[in-house]
């Protein structure tokens, strides 16, 4: 599994919106200088994950993005499934994979099946209310003062 530049603005557009959910939408340049993105390619990466459900959008004055459901209900998984493919290391792990004549004695396809199994173990479990808690703990704690 390889995360592009897109799934990397991706996944931070997301953390961000998640971070935001209770304030309600956020423009494009805001979400852009909060997360360091160029304001074009996010209207783009923006768009993709409208295309997949994970934000809304609203027009107008009081326009910009939200999340389309609740940050606990989106996980790291299905965003980086949705922009990336597929995040199994090599295809003929992917489940209906023939086109190896090997397949059946092959001695990597087991491990890559592992590689695979625990990615999948961890990046599904992971949502993106989980990853705002932790931002927001994180700024807390930098946020003390004396």
């Amino acid at each position: 599994m390889r995360i592009t530049y897109k799934g990397d603005y991706a996944l931070k557009a997301l953390l961000d919106l998640a971070v935001h959910y209770e304030s309600g939408v956020s423009t494009i340049n805001d979400i852009a200088k909060r997360i360091d993105a160029p304001v074009k390619f996010l209207e783009q990466v923006l768009l993709d994950l409208k295309k997949g459900g994970f934000v809304e959008s609203r027009r107008g004055n009081v326009g910009g993005y939200h999340l389309a459901k609740d940050p606990v209900k989106i996980t790291l998984g299905q965003v980086v499934r949705y922009i990336e493919g597929p995040i199994e290391p090599i295809s003929c792990v992917e489940k209906g994979y023939a086109k190896c004549s090997d397949l059946s004695c092959c001695l990597f396809r087991g491990v890559w099946q592992k590689v695979a199994n625990v990615t999948s173990d961890i990046i599904d479990n992971v949502t993106f209310g989980d990853l705002a808690g932790q931002f927001n703990a994180k700024k807390e704690v930098f946020a003390y003062s004396i």
